[in-house]
């Protein structure tokens, strides 16, 4: 069974579902939830706290477990849940850009080599084994659903804001340019963090990352003009930024087609529309769009295309 994930730094994503990237752990289990998951001994429920950013994901087995989630998550969607068998599963995954060439064999081995795998999700017994792991370059893997609007046109660059990085990949004439793609260290949790330090010194006030989600998705009616307007402003000037680093690698987005893609876009669309250096943004809504580039490029891999 192939099951793709991107695993970012703010939310795990599958074709069919997200969650925040985020565990804890007990030696017994948890008095209440039902998305619980008992592994060597130990019980973990997702939470909403996200785990604190880390460049490279294979240095503790956190994003392991959050995996076998996702895989109990895609079985249970599939409906092929059989407590007799042993599920193979091959994984489609992804790293930014700037981390690729140094991360990716690396990443592919975390998941490997590790035997069947037992573990009880939601009060069923799971066994899957590993069998095959791929890693693609994200922000590239979002355009290959929409490729063939890609191709038509004379320029396009795409631009995947996540949780901690923003990656962005240039497209000429349908060609991916590999001399402009890269990383910058320009994700949401960046903007979280200068929000809250604003907010904790100006007025005293201790905001959520879940508090800044909602004002920025126009649920404001739980907070004060002064804070919703502290929190517009701060995401308006992240996006100026962002576009200005943008620019300083001579990525103009005022040209060609500009694809916004990734939840951070999702969630700033409004910032990014009111942008006045960036000509007309097309958005990809689907936060999911770079599992599903990652689970077609790995069918055209092994399809030898």
């Amino acid at each position: 069974m192939l099951i793709a994930i991107d695993h970012g730094n703010k939310q795990m994503k599958t074709i069919h579902k997200t969650f925040t990237s985020a565990l804890k752990e007990s030696d017994t289990r948890p008095p209440f939830g039902e998305d619980i998951l008992e592994y060597q001994g130990k019980y973990y429920s997702l939470t909403g706290n996200r785990i604190p950013y880390l460049r490279d994901k294979t240095v503790d087995e956190r994003f392991f477990l959050l995996t076998l989630f996702a895989i109990a998550f895609e079985i249970e969607e599939a409906g092929v849940y059989s407590a007799d068998e042993i599920i193979d599963v091959q994984l489609a995954v992804g790293l930014p850009p700037a981390h690729f060439g140094a991360q990716a064999d690396r990443f592919e081995r975390y998941f490997l080599n590790r035997d069947v795998v037992s573990f009880t999700f939601r009060g069923k017994p799971y066994e899957v084994y590993i069998n095959k792991v791929l890693c693609f370059p994200q922000a590239y893997a979002a355009t290959i659903p929409i490729y063939d609007r890609i191709r038509k046109t004379t320029k396009a660059v795409v631009v995947d804001i996540g949780g901690f990085t923003a990656d962005y990949l240039v497209f000429k004439n349908g060609e991916a340019d590999l001399d402009a793609c890269d990383s910058l260290e320009n994700g949401v949790i960046i903007l979280y963090n200068n929000i809250k330090s604003k907010l904790n010194g100006e007025m005293d006030m201790l905001l959520e990352e879940s508090d800044i989600d909602a004002i920025l998705q126009g649920d404001t009616s739980d907070f004060d003009n002064e804070v919703v307007q502290i929190v517009r402003q701060q995401a308006q000037g992240f996006v100026n930024d962002l576009v200005g680093k943008l620019r300083e690698r001579m990525v103009d987005l005022r040209t060609g087609k500009a694809i916004f893609i990734g939840g951070g876009s999702i969630l700033l669309r409004q910032q990014i529309e009111s942008c006045e250096k960036i000509g007309t943004p097309v958005f990809l809504d689907q936060i999911y769009a770079n599992a599903r580039g990652y689970e077609l490029l790995y069918r055209a891999a092994k399809s030898g295309r």
